[in-house]
């Protein structure tokens, strides 16, 4: 990864992704916003209804992170959807705050209970 994509990774918020449909197989690109937490990256969408990428992404985890805000670059990475309690309580808890009134539409619980959420593993 170049200093350039280093540096998006750790200062961007809006990203694009390409995944696979998990019905078509055809690639489907959309503009998303991602968290980083602890070092770590993730995915995740308000909890008011199912959502095409994450279902693309449960059915085919490989997919391609597209920088494009600081930086142009296309990463290569892997979807781990995040579906035990303990572990989604303790993630939302620090995606939540920096959302301001986005996360507060919302009860935390419901969020919780409700969204989407993967974490992103790039290939090394």
């Amino acid at each position: 990864m170049t200093e350039d994509a280093a540096n998006a990774l750790a200062n961007d918020q809006i990203i694009d992704i390409t995944t696979i449909g998990r019905k078509s197989g055809e690639p489907r690109r959309i503009e998303i916003w991602y968290h980083r937490l602890g070092g770590r990256y993730y995915i995740t969408g308000t909890p008011n209804r199912p959502r095409s990428w994450y279902a693309n992404l449960v059915a085919h985890p490989e997919f391609t992170f597209h920088l494009k805000q600081s930086a142009t670059a296309d990463l290569s990475a892997t979807a781990r959807p995040i579906t035990d309690q303990s572990e989604r309580e303790e993630l939302f808890a620090g995606i939540l705050p920096p959302l301001g009134d986005l996360g507060e539409t919302y009860p935390a619980a419901t969020w919780i209970q409700d969204s989407p959420l993967v974490e992103v593993v790039f290939a090394h």
